[in-house]
């Protein structure tokens, strides 16, 4: 059917508009929801798409929309509770979706304000491997550049629900706003309860017509020349109604369709941003060279230089992807009621005849729904957080989703044994299986996750909170082991498993049916987690070993900065300690030792305080412990590890200077000191070696009385020159006097000038003076 834009403006239309602008905003959804319920959908098709940009805003973000990402019960408690009664999954909004669902209308999404690599692959005419975008593809008829997705009103409504939570990153904030109780947050729980249950079935559409349904999509046209990257996934609801006399006689149809339909969405939408380097490299190797043949033979007709078209091809796919912090919080979500939802599938029966005539489409999406709409996306999705996120505290939000992912045990439904002793809940073997075909998803990330610790401040409390996060999830009880045996399975021989080729192209990655036909589980474990492995890293990926050596001997250098940063948290807690104790009355005056002799001797604990820095201490000593547990170090190793950091004191308590090494010029810092400064295990002693007369005037003096002081002092110094020196040469006891309160302190203390000073050594400072 031909698309909105198409139709000419309705009166109906131009009087909400003109409602926008004159009245309230709870005053404007309830005369929303009368349109609804009294109009008929050819009135409604008009103003659809108009009223779903005015909720979510416009694709390129310069419409805000209702803001639903700042829209917080707190605030705004009444603006908070309307909006969610009009979008909840029962209310008016979602009755005008099915309402024109019915009618089977068509509403245009620009490709274009699609994530980069599926924007990119269907402009170059290459089917993307998933099914939602499958017979929607839409080219203007004069040839243009103008590609359209043609959808149903379901996937319009909800594809502008998901891609909101991306484009509309700047809208307007005046208060601080907390992402778990945003109204948009509040909503995504609330469709994933609602499509994605994790008891009973997915609700009926609400329909005015009983006996209604959403048809399928019309196939797109024969004539459009596409080549898809993979031997695609038929869609659940294909495969179910297959069978089906109609579509409208199923409700079950209608049930999974939607289920999966949103979820799609929201994984595109949300997790599938990525280079084509990395898109390409989870297909399998001869899909990858079909694709190449295809553009190969699409470069030299079209450009005569294949070399310059894959350059080309190679860049359109690049995307500046920068997730924010609320975009992770709300995958985190969906990662966890997404193992809420897998976890409630009923047991399977004995017989295998009665699984096939008994199962549900729910029960069966709810078996794949994480190997095969989220795993692959997410794995590729957390690599690039974990290479591109700051190097600060704010990486708690992607550290707890991927420990989310790694935990399913916690959203399964049974409860763990009541103990009066808190003891670590021991992970069951039924989950070996998971963590088997997830194998990439611990090892490989926990060395990305080294790699970033062993770059960070772990003398701050956050950073050294989430080191101890990850150490204390790696150690629970059997966890090390089934990793452990893990890679083992994945190292094992080829030569082992015999006909392997033919099972290859049964797999899930290359386009085996999840649910054509239900063969007898394989027994193979090794051949699942080889399979796992290169389906997302490809065929010619180097695996390191989380229990091997070179990651056993970062671990080990882990361990030393953590002793490193609890001496240097020890020595904070002392000098402030010693500050403290230290105080006088020129206290009164904001006088301390540091600004007398102009040094820096703080961190950012000195403004946290004690109890913070005790905490630091606590994280750093139980992550220590349970590094210990997962690899097995040598208690002696550790000991002498801790040794030579108490060492690293001098006698008088301070720290010794950064690692450096002898030049021609002096001392020269080692990338080790560079790194002991920027974590501020290790510090120069910097002081003020200049007339003490002269040193720069601090921001707590007083600068035109500072100045006024100093001019005086000169003036009586010229004037009464001859008599003080006259003074100071006696050598009775005023004479003594005299000097003691009279003479320059430079001719009468030895000055500690810094080692390096200039490069040259304390006896060529002496002499240069």
């Amino acid at each position: 059917m031909a698309g909105p834009h198409l139709q000419q403006p309705s009166f109906l239309l131009a009087t909400l508009k003109a409602d926008c602008i004159n009245k309230p905003f709870v005053q404007r959804c309830h005369d929303l929801e009368t349109v609804i319920e009294e109009f008929p959908a050819k009135e409604l098709h008009g103003i659809f798409p108009w009223l779903v940009e005015s909720i979510f805003g416009s694709l390129d973000g310069i419409i805000v929309g209702w803001n639903l990402r700042c829209l917080q019960g707190r605030t705004n408690p009444t603006e908070y509770s309307v909006a969610l009664d009009f979008l909840d999954p029962s209310g008016p909004m979602m009755k005008l979706v099915y309402k024109l669902q019915a009618e089977e209308y068509r509403y245009d999404f620009p490709v274009s304000y699609l994530p980069g690599p599926v924007k990119a692959s269907i402009q170059e005419q290459v089917l993307p491997e998933c099914s939602l975008y499958h017979n929607k593809v839409q080219f203007p008829s004069s040839g243009g550049l103008g590609l359209n997705l043609a959808l149903n009103p379901f996937e319009y409504y909800m594809f502008y629900f998901a891609i909101s939570l991306i484009t509309q990153k700047n809208s307007p904030v005046t208060h601080h706003v907390s992402p778990s109780n945003s109204a948009y947050f509040i909503l995504v729980d609330t469709y994933l309860k609602c499509f994605l249950p994790t008891e009973g079935s997915v609700l009926p559409p609400p329909s005015s017509n009983p006996g209604g349904a959403i048809p399928s999509p019309t196939p797109r046209s024969p004539a459009v020349p596409f080549t898809s990257y993979g031997m695609h996934h038929t869609s659940l609801l294909k495969r179910h109604i297959a069978h089906q006399p109609s579509v409208n006689a199923d409700p079950a149809s209608q049930e999974i369709w939607r289920s999966e339909t949103l979820l799609q969405i929201f994984v595109e939408m949300w997790l599938h941003h990525y280079s084509l380097e990395m898109y390409q490299k989870m297909q399998s190797p001869h899909v990858k060279l079909e694709v190449l043949h295809y553009r190969l033979s699409i470069s030299s007709k079209h450009h005569g230089s294949p070399a310059q078209s894959s350059y080309q091809a190679l860049h359109a796919y690049q995307e500046s992807f920068k997730p924010t912090e609320e975009h992770v919080l709300v995958v985190r979500l969906l990662v966890k009621h997404l193992h809420a939802f897998s976890n409630s599938l009923k047991p399977e029966p004995l017989s295998p005849s009665a699984h096939s005539h008994t199962a549900s489409p729910l029960e069966e999406f709810k078996r794949v729904v994480i190997p095969r709409f989220v795993q692959e996306k997410l794995y590729i999705f957390l690599q690039h957080c974990f290479g591109h996120w700051p190097l600060d505290a704010s990486f708690r939000a992607v550290l707890e989703m991927w420990l989310s992912y790694l935990q399913p045990w916690r959203y399964a439904p049974e409860k763990p044994p009541q103990s009066a002793e808190p003891l670590p809940r021991s992970v069951s073997e039924k989950w070996a299986a998971f963590i088997q075909e997830n194998l990439l998803m611990y090892t490989k990330l926990f060395v990305g996750f080294l790699n970033r610790a062993l770059r960070t401040d772990l003398v701050s409390p956050k950073n050294a909170l989430m080191v101890f996060r990850v150490a204390k999830v790696f150690a629970q009880p059997n966890l090390a082991e089934m990793i452990l045996k893990g890679e083992q399975l994945f190292l094992e021989p080829e030569l082992v498993i015999p006909h392997r080729q033919h099972r290859l192209f049964m797999t899930p990655t290359l386009g085996g049916s999840f649910f054509s036909s239900w063969p007898p589980a394989i027994t193979d474990a090794s051949f699942k987690v080889k399979s796992h492995v290169y389906s997302l890293e490809g065929q010619d990926f180097q695996y390191k070993q989380m229990f091997g050596t070179e990651v056993r001997n970062l671990v080990l250098k882990l361990a030393q900065l953590i002793c490193q940063a609890q001496q240097t948290a020890k020595s904070i807690s002392d000098h402030s300690a010693e500050t403290m104790a230290s105080q006088s009355f020129f206290s009164w005056f904001r006088f301390t030792p540091s600004e007398m002799n102009g040094s820096y001797t703080g961190n950012d604990l000195d403004e946290i305080g004690q109890d913070s820095i005790k905490k630091t201490d606590e994280y750093l000593e139980k992550a220590l412990e349970y590094l210990c547990q997962i690899f097995k170090l040598n208690e002696a190793q550790l000991t002498q590890m801790m040794m030579k950091c108490g060492t690293a004191q001098d006698e008088d308590g301070k720290k010794q200077l950064p690692d450096c090494i002898e030049s021609e010029d002096g001392l020269v810092l080692t990338p080790l000191g560079r790194y002991q400064i920027i974590n501020g295990l290790r510090r120069f002693e910097v002081q003020y070696q200049g007339d003490t007369e002269l040193q720069p005037i601090r921001s707590y003096e007083n600068a035109t009385l500072v100045r006024l002081l100093f001019r005086l002092s000169s003036a009586l110094n010229e004037r009464f020159a001859d008599q003080m020196d006259m003074l100071c040469s006696r050598e009775d006891f005023v004479g003594r006097l005299c000097r003691y309160h009279l003479t320059n302190p430079h001719l009468i203390q030895k000055i500690s000038a810094s080692e390096i000073m200039f490069g040259r050594h304390p006896q060529e400072q002496k002499h240069s003076r």
